[in-house]
């Protein structure tokens, strides 16, 4: 039987193997398209509740400044965005109020060195702050990056920022419509362009010598697959867990993996009956409270669903009660009422409540952690992932952006877009 032979395989439908896919087989390339879930998206989830019109965000939800090519995606796929506005409060010493301190400890971010590289800890003990300041800067860190603050790089940070910079990072944006119409729209593209995709298709191993790549699969339907290239577009922590083999190893490539570091995170979101909080801060956006759990919260706001986000990142998700035997987050939403009901003063909330959505992304075994970051002494990391190997394996992946971008949807997509123009050239 004649064995076809694709010029890309592309192994994960996140964000940044999709566009990478796209723009390959628009420009005429065979391209076939391997996700281990039984969807696109990745680390991209939606869910679309009866409660409230706005869909709900389990993985990535915000646009994250002004990305252009993020946006010209978004508006080629015909989807609406709004600005969040409104109010950051912080619930402090049994009080809710203004954040106090917040301007310290952001101006601790444009002070970080590049050289030497260090940990954001050791930065934050020899600045030999106020306690208080220091906490909110290492909260803060944490929170945002899901990271550890005594691995997580000054250099990265600083990278990072300037980064943000470049595209108004102190502003955000949602997706009307969700996130997961935007995957799909990448998808119809790339299958109008004459792509090929399986899901339910994990991949076991890619075999490969220079030119030739061999992907055997556990899709007893599609059990190998045969192209001139391949573009390696799953999450860190899966190149990192060893659980896909690559034969022989391209040892440049794994020993920058293994520099890099997965963050952890865990986020609930509570849909209420109506939105309690309006009395006690009518324009809350987003509420820190960095003693409760989770110590971090947002509305949809401006938009006026009902919901409440949850988030728990770094060090402290790994504390969470979530865990793979608890899948439908029980514990969770009962310490996430609790925590509500101690800020708010209220104890009607379990009355209130119609539904809560929550996702395990660290026992998830196709994502096994939220996403990436560099650790001090790994800033090059990433550009090194992204160099070819052998003009026959390529990574993609926010984990690979080049930019200062980790862990955005965004710098999935570069990644992705980057990745193709490699193979292109």
């Amino acid at each position: 039987m004649h064995e076809t032979r694709h010029d890309v395989v592309v192994i994960g439908a996140g964000i940044a193997g999709l566009a990478a896919a796209r723009s390959l087989a628009a420009a005429g390339q065979s391209v076939i398209l391997l996700e281990a879930r039984d969807r696109i998206g990745g680390r991209l989830l939606t869910v679309r509740d009866s409660s409230t019109y706005l869909p709900i965000e389990l993985g990535a939800e915000f646009v994250h400044g002004r990305p252009p090519e993020l946006l010209d995606l978004i508006r080629e796929a015909g989807l609406t965005v709004y600005e969040r506005t409104g109010d950051f409060i912080c619930f402090e010493n049994g009080k809710l109020g203004d954040c106090a301190f917040f301007g310290e400890a952001f101006d601790l971010l444009e002070d970080l060195p590049a050289s030497p590289d260090m940990t954001f800890s050791e930065f934050l003990a020899q600045k030999h702050l106020p306690e208080h300041i220091a906490m909110r800067a290492k909260a803060y860190v944490e929170g945002f990056n899901a990271a550890d603050a005594n691995r997580i790089g000054t250099a990265a940070l600083r990278r990072q920022q300037q980064a943000e910079h470049e595209i108004e990072g102190d502003c955000s944006f949602r997706i009307i419509e969700g996130y997961d119409r935007l995957a799909a729209d990448v998808r119809d593209r790339f299958l109008a362009a004459g792509g090929l995709l399986h899901l339910n298709t994990p991949v076991a191993s890619i075999s490969w010598r220079s030119g030739e790549v061999r992907v055997a699969t556990s899709n007893p339907d599609i059990p190998e697959v045969h192209a001139a290239r391949a573009v390696v577009a799953v999450p860190l922590g899966v190149l990192q867990s060893g659980s896909l083999r690559i034969i022989p190893e391209p040892q440049d490539s794994v020993a920058a993996a293994r520099k890099l570091a997965m963050g952890t995170a865990v986020r609930i979101s509570l849909v209420f009956r109506e939105r309690f909080w309006e009395p006690s801060s009518p324009n809350l956006s987003f509420l820190f409270a960095q003693e409760s759990m989770p110590p971090t919260w947002w509305t949809a706001a401006p938009n006026v669903s009902p919901t409440l986000t949850g988030w728990v990142a770094g060090p402290r998700a790994l504390r969470v009660p979530i865990g793979a035997a608890l899948p439908s987050g029980g514990a969770l939403k009962d310490q996430a009422l609790a925590t509500l009901a101690t800020i708010f003063k209220r104890n009607d909330l379990p009355a209130l409540l119609t539904s809560f959505h929550t996702h395990d992304w660290q026992s998830d075994p196709y994502s096994l952690g939220a996403y990436s970051y560099a650790p001090a002494g790994a800033l090059t990391a990433s550009d090194d992932l992204a160099i070819p190997v052998e003009n026959t394996l390529y990574f993609a992946g926010e984990h690979t952006d080049t930019t200062g971008h980790w862990g955005t949807v965004h710098a999935a997509l570069r990644s992705g877009l980057r990745a193709a123009s490699q193979i292109l050239e």
